[in-house]
């Protein structure tokens, strides 16, 4: 006698695989179209996070002038092109600085801007301060808080000589902190 366990069962189907549904479907296609978006909009927004911790700081000496073209003692602004400037930047690309000429071989330099809007600040050579005209920020001739909104001194900029030229390393210097 055959044992019925061992022979094959001739009467139970093959099992098909079960119909999708147009609902099962249409969920599964919306899943689909959704990550695909989530990962379209997550891309450049973990990029625009990231890129600052691999982005190289920029420094560039940029010569602003003569030595015998400044006279010791004397504050002017001096002109020079910004550190990284883009190709369509046109005038934008163009910066200034305070300098002044403390001794026979050394500058000082400040950025233009105030720190507390960015605004540009004056040099007034009557009174030996930086003024901001817009909120009424002061600075000493040293850079230093006078009076007003400012939170910080003027940001400096190094300077050199350098085969009888004057240069200031510029590199994008922060408004505030």
């Amino acid at each position: 006698m055959k044992d019925p366990n061992t022979e094959p069962c001739a009467h139970v189907p093959l099992a098909s695989p079960p119909e999708l549904s147009r609902r099962k479907f249409l969920a599964r296609f919306s899943l689909a179209v959704g990550s695909v978006g989530a990962l379209i909009v997550a891309v450049p927004v973990v990029g625009f996070i990231v890129a600052p911790f691999f982005k190289r700081k920029v420094e560039v000496w940029r010569s602003v002038g003569k030595v015998q073209g400044f006279k010791v003692g004397e504050t002017v602004a001096v002109d020079y092109e910004d550190a990284s400037p883009l190709p369509w930047a046109g005038v934008t690309a163009k910066s200034a600085a305070w300098l002044r000429r403390e001794n026979a071989d050394t500058f000082i330099a400040f950025s233009i801007n105030c720190t507390h809007l960015g605004c540009p600040v004056r040099w007034l050579p009557k009174a030996n301060l930086f003024m901001c005209p817009c909120h009424g920020g002061v600075y000493y001739e040293d850079g230093a808080v006078a009076a007003g909104p400012p939170p910080l001194p003027l940001p400096r900029y190094p300077v050199r000589v350098k085969d009888g030229d004057v240069q200031i390393q510029t590199s994008p210097l922060p408004i505030s902190k």
